[in-house]
């Protein structure tokens, strides 16, 4: 066999391997989902959040919504961990709401059966409990007052207005973070085993302890300023960031050493439509200088998540602002490559999954259909269970409406089979080892 046949076959071969990639499609493989109206004990909520929605009212009396889950870790045995943002989507009207962490258990409905409900779980153990309760969850506090921000324990009434009801007793007593405080996007645990929450006010990173407890003061990201940044309010800066548009993602690496820090929207000034990536040292508590720019798609609006696959490739849910109700949706996940990037590049970018188009052969949803679509305003979850399974999950905004239909939205879990696996390091390199050896053999017949 001469080189240019031996040349044609490994042409050929990956050829092959591209176009079964390319006829492949992403397969439901599990759903579940949580009811909007899915509740924990705690402080009187959503008395600033208007009557309600969706046939939902408000104020919620004694009880706090289990919503807006807007990051995901993996829990113990088999659970997942989960984060409540700022409450009912705004800092003037979420200061009732505390932000929290829940553990739950999803029985995913799948092709060999299953419920395809959620139900509390353990935080430290991953049991199952009969309700969401203190077992099941962290609340992020300040007992010992290191943020520099004012918060809503530090008011007898809320928002420091006398015409406001009176401060809840447990978020005074316990110093308890509130969405008026801080709106918590994301968050990672690091090799000491802390917490770092990426927060949309400042942008701020907050860093607490395993059970939520603040450990320093916040850190925001240098020259980047959004409104309810302390030093605009006070006059010392403008903003350059539009509002809620802070740490939407945030990675970490493999070794637990260095956060990557993704704004939601662009910093004035910068190139339309990119989104700063910033790196972040555990170990020193300080940004390394070193960023990335992420480029939206015509599409696209915003993001809602970012995971790392290892430390230079990353998965990001990019999305716009259209439902199933209200405009196009565009939802999808693409891979995010900083390999060969220049510090301040634009990273590459690569289409893994389109959340409105998923095979569903089994109509897990029970829908009708064998295409599955998830048309839900914000997706910001995204964890990798392996190389060849995603676990995703929609922000469901309570009470909010129009995702699916006009009822409050529920919140739904997806376990996404992968037509192209998450590309781990070795692959390509074993693709073109294994063409280098066909080459080789063919060489020895001849």
């Amino acid at each position: 066999m001469n080189a240019r046949t031996r040349l044609t076959l490994a042409m050929a071969i990956a050829a092959a391997f591209a176009g079964s990639a390319q006829a492949a499609q992403n397969t439901l493989s599990g759903w579940a989902v949580m009811p909007a109206n899915t509740f924990a004990d705690g402080p009187t909520s959503g008395q600033f959040a208007g009557s309600g929605a969706g046939g939902n009212p408000l104020p919620l009396i004694d009880k706090q919504p289990v919503q807006g889950f807007s990051g995901v870790l993996a829990g113990a045995n088999g659970s997942f961990r989960v984060i409540t943002d700022n409450g009912f989507g705004s800092q003037g009207n979420s200061a009732d709401t505390l932000l929290r962490s829940y553990a739950l258990n999803v029985d995913f409905r799948t092709a060999l059966g299953g419920s395809g409900t959620v139900s509390a779980a353990d935080w430290n153990t991953g049991a199952s409990l009969p309700a969401f309760n203190s077992a099941s969850r962290i609340t992020l506090s300040d007992p010992n007052n290191l943020l520099s921000i004012k918060i809503q324990a530090d008011y007898t009434h809320y928002y420091n207005n006398a015409a406001n009801p009176l401060v809840d007793a447990s978020i005074k007593s316990g110093r308890l973070l509130t969405g008026a405080d801080l709106d918590v996007e994301s968050v990672r645990q690091d090799k000491n085993g802390n917490l770092w929450f990426g927060d949309e006010f400042g942008p701020y990173l907050v860093k607490t302890d395993a059970n939520g407890v603040v450990q320093r003061r916040e850190i925001a990201l240098p020259g980047v300023f959004a409104p309810q940044n302390e030093a605009v309010l006070n006059g010392s800066v403008s903003s350059n960031l539009g509002g809620s548009g802070g740490f939407e993602g945030m990675a970490i690496n493999a070794s637990g050493d260095k956060l990557y820090t993704l704004l939601e929207k662009t910093v004035t000034g910068d190139p339309a439509k990119s989104l700063r990536i910033n790196e972040f040292s555990i170990d020193s508590e300080s940004y390394t200088g070193l960023d990335y720019l992420y480029q939206l798609e015509n599409e696209g609006t915003a993001i809602g998540d970012m995971t790392a696959i290892d430390d230079h490739r990353f998965l990001v849910i990019e999305r716009n602002g259209g439902t199933a109700t209200s405009g196009t949706p565009f939802k999808k996940i693409f891979i995010a490559d900083t390999t060969g990037v220049e510090d301040g590049g634009f990273v590459k970018k690569t289409e893994l999954v389109d959340l409105m188009n998923i095979a569903d052969p089994y109509d897990l949803n029970g829908d009708g259909s064998d295409v599955f679509t998830f048309p839900y305003v914000t997706i910001e979850d995204v964890l990798i269970l392996d190389a060849n399974t995603l676990l995703v999950i929609n922000d469901n905004n309570y009470p909010g409406t129009g995702g699916r239909d006009f009822g409050s939205d529920h919140t739904e879990f997806l376990k996404i089979t992968l037509a192209n696996p998450v590309p781990e390091p070795e692959t390509w390199a074993l693709l073109l080892a294994g063409l280098g050896l066909i080459g080789f053999a063919a060489r020895r017949r001849a």
